[in-house]
């Protein structure tokens, strides 16, 4: 990983600004709140539509923008939008009622629950009996808590290589009895580790019973599978294909931490890709690669983005030896120096086809007339096979975080420090458009402009106007909600029709016709 020396930007104030300006509020907040949930304000959901609709322009409706895949033709995609609740034998086949699991460990003084194969023993060297202090794995505060309460313990300081790191995963109830957890002070208080299902239970029927449970989904992949055949069926594809969907998912995480990222109800934006084994390898490096360019293209370059390609025991439950798998990675300020995946390029190989296959007692074959044995007229027999399945799988709740947290500047030479660095075609706010002051007839020729950008811009995002404040105020107003561009009406423009251009990352400013700003702005946010 390359270390970078930029300064960590603060979650805090980023937070304090998406509430303050309009784009993250907590749920229920008027109640207290809802551990784990969140809602977008106005700004907040004008910005995931447009990550979303790039998502969906680019992916889709385009073909990955017109790029030729491996074979050298253009690569096909076809949405579908499926059900948040299915069939629960659709998740039994997948491996999720019976595996989809996380390892709980509870803190009876403190109340707090941990992934148990995310805390880690302190002890000092040698001290096979004596007591240890957990910590939250890659929590850097948590281990020098953990560091300075052992030394207490054994009374001297501690340098290195007189302390040593265990996992918690496998130790016995009586190792348990010696350890002091993460916010305790006395040993002896967590619990053993047990499973915890993340999956959220409901019911169907008004008078349903335990035979009507169902489940919501914890990811829409499964969805795409169990239509696989209806899609081949009904639409002209040939494999190699891809079948995209965004929707809700719902996991009912333990420790829903660090704002939106990890959150109980989320947005997925994923593709299952299928192709012949044969090709899987070609496809899995396609899409790595492209999913990787098309984050940078948005404003997500430098060394906070990230290429990481797991390791062998990192692989999921579905990949075989050789299948490979890659997350597109950000340093969010809550994970830094580390990072936090965004999304998952994963070769699937035809696990989730053969296990519905085999649970629905359906045929989910495709059969492929340009493979097989050569027949006597020279042309192929064909092949009968379960494609392999390449799936780029982001979500866009993490992508409006990374973009916000990428986005978050602070300029103490400003008169307002902090503005919002959105990619032109990310921002929720496209253009200002500012009388200089209200009167002759200023107010008049900006309600003018800003209904032609609006009727014209309108479907990308907001056309804002504001006759209030002095005009560098409402400058700094946009700079907050992170609109790059402002076209202001003054004293000029009612003799030479001309207007002021201000750009939010530089403050510079340009004067252009008054009729030339629709082209210009077109060409500036790049839609």
């Amino acid at each position: 990983m390359t270390e970078t020396t930029t300064p960590t930007k603060s979650m805090d104030d980023i937070m304090a600004l998406c509430k303050r300006r309009g784009f993250v509020y907590q749920a229920s907040e008027i109640y207290g709140g809802i551990n784990g949930f969140w809602d977008y304000g106005p700004l907040g959901a004008m910005l995931k539509k447009n990550l979303r609709d790039a998502w969906w322009t680019d992916c889709v409706m385009t073909g990955c923008n017109g790029k030729l895949g491996p074979d050298g033709k253009p690569v096909r995609l076809v949405p579908v939008d499926t059900c948040i609740i299915q069939n629960p034998k659709v998740w039994e086949a997948s491996g999720h009622v019976a595996g989809f699991n996380d390892p709980m460990v509870d803190c009876r003084e403190s109340k707090s629950r941990y992934r148990a194969d995310h805390l880690k023993l302190l002890r000092a060297t040698g001290e096979d009996e004596g007591r240890m202090f957990a910590f939250i794995e890659g929590d850097t505060k948590g281990f020098e808590t953990a560091l300075k309460k052992l030394g207490k313990y054994v009374k001297r300081d501690l340098g290195e290589g007189d302390t040593e790191v265990l996992e918690l995963v496998g130790v016995d109830a009586e190792v348990l009895e010696r350890v002091v957890g993460p916010h305790a002070s006395e040993t002896g208080t967590l619990t053993e580790p047990r499973a915890f299902n993340l999956m959220f239970k409901t019911y169907i029927g008004a008078t349903a019973t335990e035979d009507d449970v169902a489940y919501l989904r914890p990811e829409t992949a499964q969805g795409i599978f169990t239509n696989f055949k209806n899609v081949v069926d009904t639409m002209r594809v040939k494999v190699p294909f891809g079948i995209a969907q965004i929707g809700k998912a719902f996991r009912n995480e333990v420790t829903p931490r660090n704002f939106t990222f990890r959150s109980r109800e989320f947005e997925q934006m994923e593709i299952e890709f299928f192709c012949h084994a044969d090709d899987a390898e070609a496809w899995y490096a396609f899409w790595r690669d492209w999913r990787m360019e098309w984050w940078q293209s948005l404003g997500l370059d430098g060394d906070n983005l990230i290429l990481r390609e797991h390791d062998r025991d990192e692989l999921a439950h579905y990949a075989k030896e050789g299948a490979g798998t890659s997350d597109v990675e950000y340093r969010f300020p809550f994970t830094a120096p580390g990072f936090g995946e965004l999304e998952g390029v994963a070769h699937r190989t035809e696990f989730d086809l053969r296990q519905h296959q085999e649970h629905a007692k359906t045929k989910l074959e495709y059969f492929d007339h340009e493979r097989g044995e050569i027949a006597p007229n020279g042309q192929p027999k064909g092949e009968r096979y379960l494609p392999h399945v390449i799936e780029p799988s982001a979500g866009l709740d993490r992508g409006v975080l990374a973009i916000l947290c990428e986005a978050y500047t602070r300029d103490e030479s400003r008169p307002s420090p902090e503005l919002m660095k959105f990619h032109p075609r990310l921002a929720p706010i496209k253009a200002g458009v500012f009388p200089l002051v209200k009167k002759d007839g200023m107010p008049e020729k900006a309600a003018q402009l800003h209904a032609e950008l609006s009727k014209r811009f309108g479907a990308h995002g907001l056309i804002e106007t504001d006759e209030k404040q002095s005009i560098g105020k409402r400058y700094a107003r946009m700079d907050e909600a992170g609109c790059p561009y402002c076209f202001t009406i003054d004293g000029e423009t009612l003799t030479d029709q001309t207007v002021t251009v201000r750009d939010r990352d530089t403050g510079s400013q340009e004067r252009i016709g008054i009729d030339k700003v629709p082209d210009y702005l077109d060409g500036k946010l790049g839609l």
